[in-house]
């Protein structure tokens, strides 16, 4: 979406219709608007709407009418795996024959249908893992209930059956293209700060593909979240998680300890390292089986490392990034936290890489 573009006008108008109390049926006293890249979310009193921007990258299109309808519908639908009873279904934005936008009018006769949002029970935010991070609040038994919960849908999940080509197709190009944005000169991080993590990473790709297609080989590819990350892990009673990765099957199947291993490696990324090996250890014993190998597990954390430190740079391409400091001190966090576990992982990777 192009600054000054017609889809900016439009969307600049929904979002300053929704800021307002009295656009929302229900009633409230305030509204929270957070924006994030791909949509903008408002939070009333006692729900969330939340509205995608009509914008395209590599992994999704929001841009069409229909296809953030589509998108909302199954946000909604896959929520409801790990989220039963907070995600409340689709709400819909017409503009009335006055010109006026309202939301939420189902009769067809209210006007025409400008945009849909997905519609949700708003949660505790201070019951919200970082929230219980950042204040040193979190206990073993939440982190157990939320094991527990994720252990029992990805024994429930179906096995996923993947070519070996394509399972690795995901890590080859999503780590080339870790490679391509964090040694771009442009962002000013030294090859000390890359390499020991990217090196690693890329030699155990080609020298060792079967660390990771064992895996394959074994069913253990399922269709996860995509996106388990400490924001969207809820505490309460009961455990649940939220804002599964919805544009993109390919990106959520995956093996469970891929996804355990990113929450680990954000929650050591807020101060918590105690967690990951904690939920690691909690889904295994729950699931079954013994913790696969720490090999293994130390890719699955180099690997995710890496991919948030180039999301992390990637805001600064925006044509108006959203608080330009923040991202690459950012990075060199997630950088630091790749290395340490690609260490582990003892591969010699070539000289000069």
């Amino acid at each position: 979406m192009e600054p000054g573009s017609a889809d900016d006008a439009a969307l600049a108008e929904k979002v300053a219709f929704l800021r307002r109390p009295e656009s929302y049926p229900e009633g409230t006293r305030a509204v929270e608007a957070r924006e994030t890249r791909m949509s903008w979310v408002f939070l009333t009193d006692r729900l969330v709407y939340k509205l995608k921007k009509p914008v395209a990258t590599r992994h999704l299109d929001f841009r069409s009418l229909a296809l953030r309808r589509a998108y909302c519908e199954e946000e909604v639908r896959l929520n409801a795996r790990l989220a039963p009873g907070v995600y409340l279904g689709t709400a819909v934005l017409r503009r009335g024959p006055d010109g006026r936008l309202r939301l939420g009018d189902a009769d067809a006769a209210a006007g025409e249908v400008v945009d849909w949002l997905v519609l949700m029970r708003r949660l505790p935010a201070e019951r919200m893992l970082d929230a219980a991070i950042r204040r040193g609040t979190v206990t073993p038994d939440r982190i157990e209930a939320v094991a527990d919960l994720l252990a029992a849908f990805y024994a429930a999940a179906a096995p996923e059956s993947l070519a070996q080509a394509e399972y690795l197709g995901r890590f080859l190009e999503d780590q080339a293209t870790n490679r391509e944005l964090l040694c771009a000169p442009g962002f000013g991080l030294a090859r000390e700060e890359v390499e020991p993590v990217l090196a690693p990473v890329e030699a155990l790709l080609r020298d060792e593909p079967g660390l990771l297609l064992a895996r394959l080989a074994e069913r253990r590819i399922v269709e996860g979240h995509g996106d388990l990350r400490p924001e969207h892990v809820f505490l309460g009673e009961p455990a649940a998680v939220i804002d599964c990765l919805e544009f993109s099957r390919r990106l959520r199947l995956l093996d469970p300890y891929e996804e355990l291993c990113f929450l680990g490696m954000e929650c050591a990324a807020a101060g918590a390292a105690w967690i990951g090996p904690a939920l690691i250890a909690r889904c295994a014993a729950r699931m079954g089986e013994p913790v696969p190998d720490r090999r293994l597990l130390a890719f699955y954390t180099a690997f995710r490392a890496a991919l948030r430190a180039r999301q992390a740079v990637a805001h600064l391409l925006d044509p108006r990034p959203r608080e330009p400091a923040k991202w690459l001190p950012q990075a060199r966090r997630y950088l630091a936290i790749g290395a340490e576990a690609a260490a582990t992982l003892s591969l010699r990777a070539p000289a000069g890489r």
